[in-house]
């Protein structure tokens, strides 16, 4: 098992890791929308909250050596489900043509009181 780590993303706020890489399969710790360089969210809505989240999980993905490609699946918490379109617009974007397996509940609170939280899984094809 290798821990991941990365300036990149926030850093973990308790005793996790960002990233676990074990075999050639990744696990990406939930990602809040806190930017790495302010160590605080970002301001505005679920969009750029949406955002911010994907781009710290694809912060951690590139620094174990994966790309966006080798996700298979996300999970998505949402304080409020009324705004799954905001956040699936965004998500759309971000992911474009990949699709990997999904989920997205709606949860009473977050950490840090953000609007969203997302984890990932990636798989890296094995190369012989």
């Amino acid at each position: 098992m290798k821990l991941i780590e990365t300036k990149n993303a926030p850093n973990a706020v308790g005793p996790y890791s960002q990233g676990v890489l074990k075999g050639n399969t990744l696990y990406v710790s939930g990602q809040i929308p806190f930017d790495p360089k302010t160590a605080s969210c970002v301001t505005g809505g679920i969009r750029t909250q949406t955002n911010q989240s994907l781009l710290n999980i694809l912060a951690i993905i590139d620094a174990a050596g994966f790309d966006k490609t080798d996700i298979v699946k996300c999970g998505v918490f949402m304080q409020d489900l009324s705004m799954f379109d905001d956040m699936n617009k965004v998500y759309s974007e971000f992911f474009g043509s990949h699709k990997p397996a999904r989920f997205a509940v709606e949860v009473s609170r977050l950490p840090k009181d953000v609007l969203i939280e997302i984890d990932a899984i990636a798989v890296k094809e094995k190369t012989e």
